[in-house]
């Protein structure tokens, strides 16, 4: 009895200490992401090119623990037709949403930014009716008005709102939102399990090519320009090893409790984010509204998870297999959440 007590605790300290690095990790590497975008000392306000570094950075390690070392499994089943169809159209997207959603951090705050994120929601949930993937109802409407209407309060809220930034941000919000669709379809009508890790692998360097396209017309011409490839190595290469270790993290996590864990997980480095914000950053005046509002749409996030994981669970139920969590976890891996 004791023997058994004493690995009850263990474990549930292992969860937990998992729990925290995810937590650390997801709010640290938004943080890290601001001060290299926006600081002086490092000179760096090239969110394509940071984003592009990422996910070069994400493919060779990938490549490199599955293939060279095989610390990592990736999961087979991949065909030249399912890259084409469905991996193509995530990478895009993934490249899209990585690139906005760091943009946007030139022009508003972190704290701002995470607010308009709480409408990620209902942007999924109007393209998946569109694409036939969720039902219309009475409780997700009231679900998707309560989001909507706390995130125009905390808008309203702002003090030094911009307009740019909010327009990235969406941007961004809409980018994440169709790439959960497309991921949604590989695994509902295609029948395709990716773990994250297999999803970093197929889908890095898919996202590093969309990315390399646009920098060369759009970045490089001004970082030749202005002579700022002298930039300090070391911390844009522990930038990239931060993210790649937040994409480990959400696996770790997933690995080890459930989808219900990380999602409220997600909700606690949300507030952690938005607080921490107004100590770390001066462009950050959070004000009552603000966070009125935004505590109104994260208690509709709150009901959106529970709705969703009590639809699966109805599904486990029924005998239909479910493996889609096994996917969609890996929106944290976007290193501006």
């Amino acid at each position: 009895m004791a023997d058994r007590e004493k690995k009850f605790l263990s474990e549930g300290t292992i969860t937990y200490a998992y729990i925290l690095l995810y937590i650390a990790l997801s709010s640290g590497q938004i943080f890290f992401n601001k001060w290299v975008l926006s600081s002086k000392e490092i000179n760096f306000p090239y969110p394509l090119g940071l984003t592009l570094l990422h996910m070069v950075f994400s493919s060779v390690l990938c490549f490199i623990l599955t293939r060279a070392f095989k610390v990592l499994k990736v999961e087979e089943g991949m065909t030249l037709e399912l890259y084409t169809t469905s991996v193509i159209p995530i990478g895009a997207t993934f490249a899209m949403t990585l690139w906005l959603g760091n943009t946007a951090y030139l022009y508003i705050s972190v704290a701002f930014a995470q607010m308009l994120k709480a409408i990620m929601p209902v942007a999924v949930f109007i393209l998946g009716v569109a694409a036939g993937l969720e039902i219309m109802s009475c409780r997700m409407l009231l679900i998707m008005s309560v989001i909507s209407f706390g995130v125009l309060v905390a808008s309203y809220g702002e003090i030094d709102i911009n307009w740019v930034g909010v327009v990235y941000q969406m941007g961004g919000v809409v980018a994440e939102a169709l790439r959960l669709i497309f991921m949604e379809i590989l695994v509902k009508r295609k029948g395709l399990k990716l773990n994250p890790v297999s999803v970093m692998y197929y889908v890095s360097p898919c996202s590093a090519l969309c990315l390399f396209i646009p920098w060369i017309f759009l970045e490089k011409p001004k970082m030749d320009a202005q002579g700022t490839w002298n930039f300090p190595p070391v911390v844009l290469a522990l930038n990239s090893l931060c993210t790649f270790a937040l994409n480990l993290s959400v696996f770790l996590v997933i690995s080890h409790t459930s989808a219900l864990t990380i999602r409220v997980a997600g909700v606690v480095k949300d507030w952690v984010v938005v607080l921490l914000s107004a100590v770390l950053f001066a462009d950050t005046k959070l004000t009552i509204i603000n966070l009125f509002g935004y505590g109104v749409a994260i208690a509709g996030v709150a009901a959106y998870n529970n709705s969703k994981l009590k639809k699966e669970a109805s599904r486990n139920t029924s005998g239909e297999p479910q493996h889609l969590e096994s996917i969609r976890m890996v929106s944290p891996s976007a290193p501006n959440k």
